[in-house]
């Protein structure tokens, strides 16, 4: 899934994956992420993943078509605020139908770092992970940073 470039030395361009929802916790990562890829030369990979809701399988009322463009319409804003000031990265936004853990973890594949943020929501914010820092955490091939918003 992850889109891999190679130098005429035939070594990888280094590159961060950073997951983004849409919410100020995934614009946080994106921005830290910039700022890090910035750091060590290294290129940015955005991934936004989505599924389609299991109750929508049972009673379909939207096409594939309908969520991709709600997800592009979530995250757009998002987007544009993170990678304001980002011109000098060289940033790829990709919008993927998957569950995202396993869509950041495979998208990580041969990354330096793999960036995820925290919502800290639910009773005891910021004491658990989510689902899906959790699955980073515990299936990348790369180092995870979850990113605490806040």
């Amino acid at each position: 899934m992850s889109e891999k470039s190679e130098s005429s030395s035939g070594d990888r361009e280094p590159f961060i994956v950073v997951g983004v929802d849409g919410s100020r916790a995934s614009v946080a990562a994106v921005t830290w992420a910039i700022d890090h890829a910035r750091r060590i030369g290294a290129r940015v990979e955005v991934i936004g993943a989505w599924e389609v809701p299991w109750s929508e399988l049972v009673s379909p009322t939207k096409v594939d078509e309908d969520y991709f463009r709600q997800v592009r319409e979530r995250l757009e804003p998002a987007m544009a605020e993170a990678l304001t000031g980002a011109d000098d990265v060289h940033t790829v936004v990709r919008i993927v139908e998957w569950y995202p853990g396993p869509a950041l973890v495979q998208a990580a594949e041969h990354a330096e770092m793999l960036v995820v943020g925290s919502h800290r929501y639910g009773v005891m914010g910021g004491m658990h992970l989510g689902s899906v820092a959790s699955y980073c955490a515990h299936h990348a091939p790369c180092p995870v940073l979850i990113h605490r918003h806040g």
